[in-house]
């Protein structure tokens, strides 16, 4: 999904499709000092594989914040993340699995000077989903060139 326009744009039922992006275990170990999750599931492997994974799994918030990523967003449009709603972790991702967002437009609301783009996203493991969600993006309206 490209956050890359006006609000006035975005058309509720459009879907989208993003490029991948592989989870490597540098992800997760990375994910595990910022944010001081040291779960075994995470960064145990010999705990891991005594689990019913059998490995080290991905944090499901390291999951989210690699889809943010993966999301095209202009500071010209994008005023805030507003929010996420209805998360739920379907499955799990491990080491090496390659992902992608696929998603729709929900909803929009008119916010005054921008408006609120509400997307229901499905974070794809190849042709698995693996979390969904709906987030919300608070999004500038008119085009960048009218607010200089």
């Amino acid at each position: 999904m490209r956050f890359d326009r006006p609000f006035e744009q975005y058309v509720q039922g459009e879907t989208f499709k993003t490029r991948g992006r592989t989870v490597t275990e540098a992800d997760i170990v990375h994910f595990a000092g910022v944010s001081g999750d040291f779960f075994p599931l995470h960064v145990d492997e010999r705990y891991a594989q005594t689990t019913r994974f059998g490995e080290r799994i991905a944090h499901g918030m390291l999951t989210l914040s690699l889809a943010t990523g993966l999301y095209v967003l202009s500071p010209d449009y994008v005023i805030a993340f507003y929010g996420l709603d209805r998360v739920r972790f379907l499955k799990p991702v491990l080491i090496g699995d390659t992902l992608h967002l696929e998603g729709e437009v929900i909803d929009l609301k008119d916010r005054g000077e921008a408006g609120l783009v509400s997307v229901r996203q499905q974070i794809m493991c190849g042709e698995e989903v693996v979390v969904t969600a709906v987030i919300h993006m608070l999004v500038k309206k008119g085009h960048a060139s009218d607010r200089l």
